[in-house]
C-alpha cells in the first residue's frame, strides 16, 4: 500500500532471510530419520518469534519477506499463510534458498548453502513495511551501518518527518564476531539501539572462550566494554546476551538483570536452532509495546524462544480462541499468554 495514512500498522520488521531447511540427524541416530523441507531462516524464526507475541488483530504487524523460487513446495504456503502476517512474498526465476544441516556429535549444527541466496536489502522494503517501527538486522558491522542508513534515508524521504526513529536491533553475524572485527563493531553501535550476540560470539570479539561452563563474570565484563563505547545515537541503548540456558544479560547504562530461561527442563528443548531469532523477534514487539522497557521486552523474548525450541522448525498454531474483547492462542497446544504471564511473575 502507498504510503496514505492507511496503511496498517507494523510494529517488526525483519531482513533476515527466508531458508527451507533439510536436517540431517547424527549418523548414530537411526530411529530419527532426515527432514526436508523444513521452515526456516533467521529472517523466519525472528518473524514467528514477533507473531507468538501478536494474535490477531496485531498479526498482520509483523513484516517480512519471502523469496518463492520455482520449487517451492506448496505446503508451506499454507502454513505460513495461517500466521495471518504481514508476509511479502515474491516469486523468484531460481530455486529457492535452501541449507543443509548436519549434527556433529549430538549438539553442533553444522550449516552451508544448497542454493544461491538471495540477501534482503533496505531497497526491498515496500511502503508499508518501511514505516516499521522495529528492524530486526542479522549481519556484519560495516553492512548493519549502511542498512541502518539506508533504511533511515528512505525513510525520511518518503515520510519526511512524519515517523519517529525505528528501533533497530541488530544480530551479529557468528563468523564476523572476531578480534579482527572488534573496531567496526564498536563503530556499528551507535546505529543502532540494541545488540545482541549470544554468549559465545560475545566472547569471541574478545577473543574469549567459554569453557564447560557459560561465564557470567566474562559476559559482564565484556557487555560494560560495549556500553562504554555508547550504544544507540543518544546513548541510551542497551545490549542483550542470549546465554542459552542461562537465559540473558540484559544491560543498559540504568539496568544489569540476568534473566533465566523460560525452559529449565533441559527435556523440553528438542532443537534449539532458531531460539535467539525468536527470542529477538519476540524482544522487538515487547520494546514497542512496552514503552522501551527492557526487562519487560526481553521476558517476551524468552517466552518467544521458549516456542521456538520446542520442536524441530516452527512453533505449531494448534487453537486459536476469540473473545468479545482479545483473541488468544494456542501454539505448541499452549497459550502465549498464560506462559507470559507465568514467566514474568517467576521473574518479578
Amino acid at each position: 500500500m502507498a504510503a496514505n495514512g492507511n496503511s496498517k500498522p507494523i510494529d517488526f520488521c525483519t531482513l533476515g532471510m527466508f531458508i527451507i531447511d533439510d536436517i540431517y540427524p547424527p549418523k548414530n541416530a537411526s530411529d530419527n530419520p532426515p527432514k526436508t523441507n523444513i521452515i526456516g531462516g533467521a529472517g523466519t524464526y525472528s518473524a514467528i518469534g514477533a507473531r507468538l507475541l501478536s494474535p490477531p488483530p496485531r498479526a498482520s504487524s509483523v513484516g517480512w519477506i519471502i523469496d518463492e523460487g520455482t520449487d517451492f513446495p506448496p505446503e508451506l504456503r499454507s502454513v505460513i499463510a495461517s500466521w495471518q502476517t504481514n508476509v511479502l512474498i515474491r516469486p523468484r526465476d531460481a530455486l529457492t534458498t535452501r541449507g543443509w544441516n548436519g549434527y556433529e556429535g549430538n549438539e553442533h549444527r553444522a550449516f552451508k548453502y544448497l542454493t544461491e541466496k538471495k540477501r534482503l536489502t533496505a531497497d526491498d522494503l515496500t511502503p508499508d513495511l518501511l514505516r516499521a517501527k522495529s528492524f530486526h538486522l542479522i549481519c556484519s558491522p560495516t553492512r548493519c551501518v549502511d542498512l541502518t542508513s539506508q533504511i533511515l534515508d528512505r525513510r525520511r524521504a518518503a515520510f519526511d518527518s512524519e515517523l519517529e526513529r525505528p528501533v533497530v536491533i541488530w544480530e551479529p553475524v557468528p563468523d564476523l564476531c572476531t578480534p579482527e572485527e572488534l573496531n567496526n563493531t564498536y563503530k556499528a553501535l551507535s546505529h543502532v539501539d540494541i545488540i545482541s550476540p549470544n554468549h559465545e560470539e560475545l566472547g569471541a570479539l574478545f577473543g574469549f572462550s567459554h569453557e564447560l561452563e557459560v561465564d557470567k563474570a566474562a559476559i559482564e565484563k565484556q557487555t560494560n566494554k560495549l556500553l562504554a563505547r555508547g550504544i544507540g545515537p543518544s546513548n541510551d541503548g542497551a545490549v542483550v546476551v542470549r546465554a542459552g540456558k542461562e537465559g540473558c544479560l540484559v544491560a543498559n547504562l540504568g539496568t544489569r538483570k540476568w534473566l533465566p530461561a523460560y525452559h529449565q527442563d533441559s527435556t523440553k528443548v528438542i532443537d534449539p536452532t532458531g531460539g535467539g531469532n525468536g527470542f529477538l523477534g519476540g524482544l522487538a514487539v515487547g520494546l514497542v509495546r512496552c514503552d522501551g522497557e527492557i526487562v519487560q521486552a526481553a521476558r517476551w523474548g524468552s517466552v518467544a524462544a521458549s516456542f521456538c525450541i520446542e520442536q524441530v522448525g516452527m512453533p505449531t498454531l494448534t487453537t486459536v480462541v476469540a473473545t468479545a474483547t482479545c483473541t488468544d492462542e494456542l501454539w505448541n497446544d499452549e497459550s502465549v499468554t498464560d506462559r507470559l504471564k507465568e514467566y514474568r511473575d517467576r521473574t518479578s
